[in-house]
């Protein structure tokens, strides 16, 4: 299942505002931590190998922020995913 333009579309405006409260709660060096890492990610070109809408990925397995296993197969029976990754505590 793919989603269409407006959900992607109020995602996108749901990322925007958290980065916006982020940044106006969060001490200026942590900020610029973060837009420093953003800019090195963005010159490394790793956007253009990253997976495209649509894409299929192979069945992950993952512990989530409990450290429980949990199955991508699993989650995508109860509807689209979006998986994640955070580094932790900075």
């Amino acid at each position: 299942m793919q989603m269409d333009e407006e959900a992607i579309m109020d995602l996108q405006g749901k990322l925007n505002a958290k980065k916006k409260e982020f940044e106006s709660g969060a001490p200026p060096e942590k900020v610029a931590i973060m837009n420093r890492a953003t800019d090195e990610l963005q010159r490394s070109g790793i956007a253009a190998r990253v997976l495209k809408r649509g894409d299929r990925v192979p069945v992950l397995e993952l512990p989530n922020e409990a450290g429980e296993m949990v199955s991508s197969a699993a989650l995508l029976e109860k509807g689209p995913l979006v998986i994640h990754f955070y580094r932790g505590v900075w």
